[in-house]
């Protein structure tokens, strides 16, 4: 049984089951005016993170929400928009229709006494009020052997 609460401020058909295609085509969902206007009128307080894994990942990368708007900013100045696709938010739990994106972002290494760049990939939803919005994802590539 899929619950069928859509929290998110896009309109369209949830997916059938657990087990359908979850993509979303047409997308970005969500435009830069709208996402950059949210973040510049209220910031990192608009920000919550929405699920177990973005919450632990946040915690595992000494990420905190202001880095967040950050990556979020940086998504519409020169990250790839990857596609959009209905993510929930735990097993029976509300539905969100998402953004996900592929961003660079350059960071001083005080141990290699220079810039690198760090690739992370995030994903986000805005709520229904267009006054929230629903980190799903926020982490770098993952390695899998």
């Amino acid at each position: 049984m899929v619950n069928n609460k859509n929290i998110s401020r896009y309109l369209g058909s949830l997916p059938e089951s657990v087990a359908t295609n979850r993509k979303i085509v047409g997308g970005p969902i969500y435009g830069s005016d709208e996402v950059l206007a949210l973040l510049d009128e209220i910031g990192s307080d608009c920000i919550t993170a929405w699920t177990r894994d973005c919450i632990r990942d946040l915690q595992k990368y000494s990420m905190d929400l202001d880095d967040v708007v950050e990556l979020i900013r940086l998504c519409f100045r020169s990250g790839r928009y990857i596609d959009s696709e209905w993510c929930q938010q735990k097993i029976d739990g509300p539905w969100a229709a998402c953004d996900a994106y592929q961003v660079t972002q350059r960071k001083w290494v005080n141990y290699a006494h220079k810039e690198m760049d760090f690739e992370n990939y995030i994903k986000f939803a805005i709520g229904k009020t267009g006054r929230l919005m629903l980190l799903v994802s926020c982490h770098p590539p993952e390695i899998r052997w």
